[in-house]
């Protein structure tokens, strides 16, 4: 049963995490030369990815192949247990020469996340989303932020150690708030320059330290559209590995008053009525909203499908 009504593109990694497990090196490594045990590619942020009847899904190829591309433990990681108990890994390939052209040629092709989210599974887009943010981390962790020393690898690629101030590092996710301000059956869109022409989407900010999930709702809707918030309500969340927030979807009610874009992060705000947001959905209308793999589509659409009094 899911956790959620609503599963956004990303959420739903169906593995079994078992993070106890990780602190075994003995056991993942037992893992490796296990029967059932496959390895998810990634390169370069993109993933490999087959052709099958139903479309395209997340290739698996062999722990052996993948153990010798990795040449240690430095670019594999331990992703879970599926549902009939086998171990999935993921590995991180770099460098300009696509692999699907070399050593994994007629095992797939590599695609951008972006381009998958509509077309790959759920299951697939939630496996797909933690190993490409534990990536990113790890991409940007090779160096202590305490002492600036090299760190290694551990916990199945899950932390990392510096062997000179022994200080541990984990990945870390940055939480976003996304929110719909509502009033009186009306809803407000914002507009960033650098969108698409006639793009328009939920408004949005990264929380600060110190502030609760509702504080840095009001402030962000204060400081782009000048409005006071009355109320908040929890929606759903989405992970988005671009390269590891959480956005946190949110519908606000606010205070009547006039809506100003701060002309900073937004050009341009839009109050619609729920009859404009419908005909938004169905891509009618003379702007657009941002497409169904982002949580602010999602806000929209269940906004746009409540009782009109809501």
């Amino acid at each position: 049963m899911p956790l959620s009504a609503h599963l956004n593109t990303f959420a739903g990694n169906p593995l079994d995490r078992v993070s106890e497990r990780r602190r075994e090196p003995e056991w993942l490594a037992d893992q490796l030369e296990t029967e059932g045990t496959t390895v998810l590619a990634f390169w370069n942020g993109s993933a490999l990815v087959q052709e099958g009847d139903g479309g395209p899904h997340l290739a698996r190829i062999a722990p052996g192949l993948a153990v010798e591309l990795a040449g240690g433990d430095e670019r594999l990681l331990f992703m879970g247990l599926d549902e009939q108990g086998c171990a999935v890994f993921a590995l991180d390939l770099e460098g300009g020469a696509d692999p699907a052209e070399g050593l994994l040629r007629g095992r797939g092709r590599f695609a951008n996340l972006r381009d998958l989210a509509p077309v790959l599974p759920a299951s697939d887009c939630g496996m797909a989303a933690s190993a490409k943010a534990v990536f990113e981390w790890r991409r940007r962790h090779r160096f202590c932020s305490a002492c600036g020393q090299p760190t290694q690898v551990a916990e199945g690629g899950w932390k990392r150690l510096c062997p000179a101030c022994k200080v541990e590092h984990f990945p870390r996710t940055d939480p976003v708030v996304i929110m719909l301000p509502v009033r009186d059956g009306r809803c407000l869109l914002g507009r960033q320059t650098s969108w698409a022409p006639g793009r328009f989407s939920a408004l949005a900010g990264f929380m600060e330290p110190g502030e609760s999930i509702e504080e840095a709702c009001a402030r962000e809707i204060k400081e782009e559209s000048g409005l006071r918030t009355m109320a908040v309500r929890y929606h759903s969340s989405q992970p988005w590995p671009f390269p590891s927030n959480l956005m946190i979807g949110l519908i606000a009610d606010v205070a009547p008053g006039e809506a100003q874009a701060d002309q900073t992060e937004l050009e341009a705000v839009r109050w619609l009525e729920r009859a404009e947001v419908v005909k938004l959905l169905a891509n009618e209308g003379d702007i657009t909203l941002p497409p169904p793999r982002a949580i602010a589509r999602q806000l929209s659409a269940f906004w746009g499908a409540a009782e009109p009094s809501g």
